[in-house]
């Protein structure tokens, strides 16, 4: 009988962090953005690196 216990006790408590997890997300309304949110700028893509020679490859020059 402890045995049965044990072997069901875990699934069950699986089933019921689940089910759990499906009335949150039918309780909590979807985080969606306003639409007059203010936008965060994008980052700029590193301008300022040079590249490094592969070994046997030489860089291309400006012209």
């Amino acid at each position: 009988m402890a045995v049965l216990l044990a072997v069901l006790i875990p699934v069950l408590m699986l089933g019921v962090v689940l089910a759990l997890g499906r009335y949150e997300e039918l309780l909590l309304p979807a985080a969606e953005p306003a639409p007059d949110a203010p936008v965060a700028p994008v980052a700029p893509v590193a301008p300022d690196l040079v590249p490094v020679p592969v070994p046997g490859e030489e860089l291309p020059t400006a012209a």
